[in-house]
């Protein structure tokens, strides 16, 4: 059977710069590396797209260099350019809403407060493009720039190494058998502690 929800674009935010490395709101780069691992592939400076980007299997990973709140010129001219359209993106990135370690993924929806999500959308100028959130864990008593630009508590690495490992799972899943089984197969509830 012909898999038409596979993506030629997998769009993987964060923020560029040493200084934001292994922060919150990069969660989404660290994914990109570990697609790129398991696919055997390298990211380059594409300057033309002010991005970096990989080519694997037919697809590109992108990780934009634009800063996340600009995310959407990046993502949307390379996709217009090669004629991508928004249902064969998918979108890879952090989310205070959601406990740390678990991940979401959802054909389309509004951008929920994030800013480089919104940044995409508009571009497009439509909400039907394919996403796939991990969570970050909310604020607390930290503002939400110092939460999502801060990195991750020695205590949270292993979950977010297996967060990490679980959105790739999850991209992979999906490409493979389609956005509506990875839903099932990924979207359960969290556990409580």
């Amino acid at each position: 059977m012909l898999n038409t929800a596979a993506f030629r674009l997998v769009a993987c935010l964060g923020n560029p710069g040493a200084q934001y490395s292994g922060t919150r709101h990069n969660i989404g780069f660290q994914i990109a590396d570990e697609l790129a691992r398991r696919s055997l592939c390298e990211f380059h400076v594409d300057s033309k797209w002010n991005s970096e980007t990989a080519q694997t299997g037919g697809r590109t990973l992108m990780k934009p260099q634009t800063f996340m709140n600009l995310s959407g010129e990046a993502v949307c001219e390379f996709a217009r350019y090669f004629r991508i359209t928004p249902q064969e993106v998918l979108v890879i990135f952090d989310d205070i809403s959601l406990p740390l370690g678990n991940v979401r993924i959802r054909k389309s929806g509004s951008a929920g407060g994030h800013n480089g999500l919104e940044s995409i959308l508009v571009h497009f100028g439509t909400e039907a493009v394919p996403r796939l959130r991990v969570g970050i864990g909310a604020p607390g008593k930290t503002s939400l720039p110092d939460h999502v630009l801060g990195r991750f508590e020695k205590d949270e690495l292993p979950l977010v190494e297996e967060a990490v490992l679980r959105a790739a799972d999850a991209f992979e899943y999906a490409n493979a058998r389609g956005i509506d089984a990875a839903m099932n197969q990924f979207n359960q509830k969290p556990q409580e502690p």
